[in-house]
This record gives structure tokens, sequence and C-alpha cells, in this order.
């Protein structure tokens, strides 16, 4: 994701709107690497503007996915999740906390072998890790 201010710019060469609200909300996405969902961005913007909605926060975050300029994930956590690391990468889920981490995966793609793709174009290969965090995981086995 582009800065704060480079965002600003690319919204007014592509002829939208700059608001004190989208300005906000580019700041709270902004290296934000906990892979928001839009009312965790919300709860961050309203703390200075009071009066932004819920509904804003989605549109812009939707704008800016629609740009390329972050990822909207459905990890199945129950909430859309938003990534400013938009380069091809996979995720963690923490089966108890539902914290969301970025990783690395040795293999750079992966596709179905043989007939099971039956005429299928196929365009991007994603990986979801599920398990424990190492935080939750410290206090699994402390209670056990």
């Amino acid at each position: 994701m582009r800065t704060p201010p480079e965002l600003i710019d690319r919204y007014r060469a592509e002829g939208r709107r700059v608001t004190p609200q989208r300005a906000a909300i580019f700041c709270a996405m902004h290296g934000n690497e906990a892979h928001p969902t839009a009312e965790s961005i919300h709860a961050l913007v309203v703390a200075d503007m009071p009066m932004v909605s819920l509904r804003t926060v989605y549109s812009v975050l939707s704008e800016l996915a629609e740009m390329g300029e972050i990822l909207q994930l459905d990890l199945a956590t129950g909430s859309a999740r938003f990534d400013p690391h938009n380069a091809a990468h996979h995720h963690l889920v923490c089966s108890t906390c539902g914290n969301v981490f970025d990783v690395a995966v040795e293999q750079a793609s992966l596709r179905p072998s043989g007939d099971a793709v039956d005429g299928f174009r196929i365009d991007d290969t994603e990986i979801v890790f599920r398990g424990e965090c190492r935080d939750c995981a410290t206090v699994s086995s402390a209670t056990n």
C-alpha cells in the first residue's frame, strides 16, 4: 500500500475527491499489519472523527481494494479482512483468537494436476494455514 500522501495524490490524479474522512482511513490502514476488519478501522477513525460512518469506511476500503492498493480477504473469520501488503503472499489464521499473519510459502505456485481443473482457468492461488498462534498455544499448553 502506498503512503497516505501518495494515496491522496493517486485519488486526485484519478479525479476522486479526497475528504478528511478518506485521508483518516488511509492513515488507519497504512502499515496496519493486523489484517483489520472494516469495523476495527472504523473504531480507529471515529476516535478522532466521531461522525465517520461504518458505511464510509467500507466504501473507502472497497475503493482501495479495487485500485489494487490493499487486498480484501475472505478468511472465514466472520468479517472481511483488509491487508495493506498487496504483493502475493499467504496467511496464517489463529483458530483461537482470530488473528491473521502474513506468511511466505516456499512453493511459488500450486496447481491441480490432471483433469481436476476440467477447463477451469486458475488466476491465483492463496493458501490459508489454520492453527494456533504462539500466544494462544502458550496459553493452551499452560492450562493443560
